[in-house]
């Protein structure tokens, strides 16, 4: 009976690791595709005037700013920066958006590294280790 225990939990933790590794071939071979659209990647957005268009990046750097000739007519400079402003948030979280969901393809959905692609937080990277650390030390105290 030991035997046979020891094969199905051998066969499971097979089964297990054929997972894994298929997860990281998968990832692996979809990381130049991902490089490739990530470079080509430009969203623009435009302000609700329609007076101002921004186009960023993947990294969310903007790449281009056109100002329509009906803006300069307004004359107040502080309001034109709060539309730049305005506009370039919102191409910036279209992006931010894009590249989720291209990076999402090839991550587990509740996977560290695909948190911190979602949320920028670098705790999300080591979350996993923390719990295991934090579980072994509440085991060193008892």
């Amino acid at each position: 009976m030991s035997r046979q225990a020891d094969r199905d939990a051998n066969h499971a933790l097979r089964a297990r690791f054929d997972d894994v590794a298929s997860q990281y071939q998968r990832l692996r071979h979809g990381l130049d595709d991902i490089q490739e659209r990530l470079s080509r990647l430009a969203v623009t957005a435009e302000s609700a005037d329609g007076t101002v268009r921004a186009t960023v990046g993947a990294r969310g750097q903007l790449i281009d700013l056109r100002l329509d000739r009906e803006i300069y007519r307004r004359g107040d400079p502080d309001e034109l920066a709060r539309t730049i402003l305005r506009t370039v948030e919102q191409a910036v979280a279209k992006t931010t958006g894009q590249v989720q969901e291209m990076v999402g393809e090839y991550l587990p959905a509740g996977s560290a590294a695909a948190g911190f692609v979602r949320d920028g937080n670098f705790g999300n990277l080591l979350a996993r280790q923390d719990r295991i650390m934090r579980e072994a030390g509440d085991g060193d105290d008892r």
